[in-house]
């Protein structure tokens, strides 16, 4: 214990030392969403007039408004994957004006709003924790019905299911949220080997035991059987929870829970209500008539390659607060702890994709999962994943995002770090981030300060 304490000390003297020359007469801010052109959303550098043509198509595919005609519904959370993707550019996370407030009523549709839906909220979807018997829930529940919509695909007038009763759920405490999580180097972090994963989890254990860091890899197991490796064993990557193992798998499932659209991965629609069901099932699939690969794949396998090609965010060398200022920071944010769940780069492994293979990753995280404490927890389970375990979310990008953390509730960074603290109790061990939040507590503020404007750098 004496040399944590020794690297606790130095740490403050570090950010001291750093600071010394400002007065620190006032508190650490978040400086916000970064402006300017994004910084996110081309293709990958290198990739082949081929490879570029599946990136085009995915993005198209991606960004456009399905109709009853493409088998939307009968529940769903929007329209497109776009709508919710689309902070700072396609491919990112939610929006600054809430697109689900016009959808809920388009075509004549019968929807009343919930409560915690507004025009700036975040996108957000929607779980419940239990049954009304009391039993884990866990599952999306779309906020969104087609009863009474017409468009140029359908009339759904016929159609009367009707909306769960929301604002009774979350006045109730049985709702949680979740916002859209960025997609942008998807494919990168898809090529990532398990190897270079699990050795990073391994690396520096002796620091992030002293702290009170562990966590585990999310791995593809069969749904009840937790020693059992299941399905293939390997080491699932993306989602809240890392409960997807690809791209592929992340597209298809998204299609369904969140728009209805069933799929040659998902091919059960779930609700079948007889007069709601306005296209052939699944809705979505393969042409097999296709002219060329681009007009044959399905729309699943589209936005699949459009995410696996789309080039990571590009960080700023000077804004905000300047190029020392975000070099104070990066040092800070290592020194601290923060980067040693927030790995900075990770390593793709060889790929038949030049653009993916052998590539570094500057992604910020660890891909694992980690105990996060009662303050975060939403007593959802995913997978293997608990209900205080979340994935490490990857920090690329966080400059130009506007709500944080996995269900939107803050736009403040200094709120969102602090968010990672809480004491366990009767239910859930206390967060593995506490240590490292108060070595952040306990920088002065112009320490602070340089740590927020490097992550808002990013």
């Amino acid at each position: 214990m004496t040399n944590i304490k020794l690297v606790v000390a130095g740490v403050l003297l570090v950010a001291a030392a750093a600071g010394a020359a400002v007065a620190q007469q006032f508190g650490a801010r978040d400086p916000g969403v970064r402006g300017g052109l994004p910084a996110a959303g081309a293709p990958l550098d290198g990739l082949t007039p081929s490879q570029l043509a599946f990136f085009d198509i995915g993005k198209t595919e991606f960004q456009e408004a399905d109709g009853l005609g493409e088998g939307l519904g009968p529940r769903f959370n929007l329209d497109s994957c776009g709508g919710c993707h689309s902070q700072p550019a396609m491919g990112g996370t939610s929006p600054a004006t809430n697109p689900q407030i016009a959808v809920a009523t388009a075509f004549g549709a019968r929807n009343t709003i919930p409560s915690f839906l507004t025009l700036d909220s975040p996108v957000r979807e929607v779980r419940f924790k239990r049954h009304p018997d009391g039993t884990p829930d866990g599952g999306v529940h779309a906020l969104f019905v087609i009863s009474g919509r017409v468009d140029d695909g359908g009339d759904a007038t016929a159609c009367t299911i009707p909306q769960p009763n929301f604002d009774r759920h979350f006045a109730a405490g049985n709702v949680i949220f979740r916002i859209p999580t960025p997609v942008f180097g998807a494919g990168l972090v898809e090529q990532i080997p398990d190897a270079a994963i699990l050795a990073n989890l391994r690396a520096s254990a002796t620091v992030k035991t002293a702290l009170g860091i562990f966590g585990r890899p999310h791995r593809v197991r069969i749904s009840g059987e937790p020693n059992n490796n299941g399905n293939d064993g390997t080491v699932a990557r993306f989602g809240w929870k890392a409960q997807n193992k690809s791209l592929l798998l992340f597209s298809g499932e998204a299609y369904n829970v969140e728009m209805g659209i069933t799929n040659e991965l998902f091919q059960t629609e779930r609700d079948e209500t007889a007069s709601c069901q306005l296209a052939a099932t699944p809705n979505n699939t393969t042409n097999t008539d296709g002219a060329n690969a681009t007009d044959t794949i399905s729309g699943i396998e589209r936005f699949a390659f459009f995410m696996r090609l789309l080039a990571p965010p590009q960080p700023s060398m000077t804004t905000p607060g300047g190029a020392l200022s975000i070099g104070r920071g990066r040092a800070t944010f290592g020194a601290v702890g923060c980067a040693l769940c927030h790995t900075p780069t990770l390593q793709t492994g060889a790929s038949s994709v030049a653009a993916l293979s052998n590539k570094p990753v500057n992604l910020f995280s660890d891909l694992i999962l980690h105990n996060m404490g009662p303050g975060l927890a939403d007593e959802v389970s995913q997978g293997t994943a608990a209900g205080d375990e979340f994935r490490t979310a990857p920090l690329w990008g966080l400059g130009q995002r506007i709500f944080l953390l996995h269900d939107g509730r803050t736009s403040d960074l200094i709120s969102a770090v602090r968010a990672h603290k809480s004491a366990g109790n009767a239910q859930y061990r206390a967060s593995e981030a506490n240590a490292v939040v108060d070595r952040f507590n306990a920088l002065p503020e112009s320490g602070k300060q340089d740590l927020l404007n490097f992550l808002r750098s990013l």
